[in-house]
C-alpha cells in the first residue's frame, strides 16, 4: 500500500498524486467518487460504460492478435513436421 500526504485546500480541494492518477487512468475533468466507509474515505476512480467498454475491446483485438500468431506458429510448425498423424485409428 502506498501513502501519500495531501494539504486540503480552504475549499476543500485535494490534488490526487500523478503516479496514483497515472495506475488508475484518473485524468482532468473526471469524475470520482468518495465513500466512506467506518472512519475512511475512498476515493474511487471513473468506472463508467465507455471506459469498461474501451477495456474489452483492448482485451479482445489482442486476444485476435493472439490467435493470428498462433495460426502461423501452427502453419511453420506443419511446414517444418508435417501434419500430425490420425490417431483415430
Amino acid at each position: 500500500m502506498t501513502e501519500h500526504k495531501r494539504k486540503v485546500g480552504d475549499r476543500g480541494q485535494v490534488t490526487i498524486p500523478k503516479d496514483l492518477r497515472d495506475r488508475r487512468g484518473i485524468e482532468g475533468g473526471d469524475e470520482v467518487e468518495f465513500v466512506e466507509v467506518n472512519d475512511e474515505i475512498i476515493i474511487k476512480p471513473p468506472r463508467d460504460e465507455e471506459r469498461l467498454a474501451e477495456g474489452y475491446r483492448k482485451r479482445a483485438e489482442r486476444s485476435r492478435e493472439l490467435a493470428e500468431e498462433m495460426e502461423d506458429a501452427s502453419a511453420e510448425a506443419t511446414g517444418h513436421l508435417g501434419d500430425a498423424p490420425d490417431w483415430s485409428e
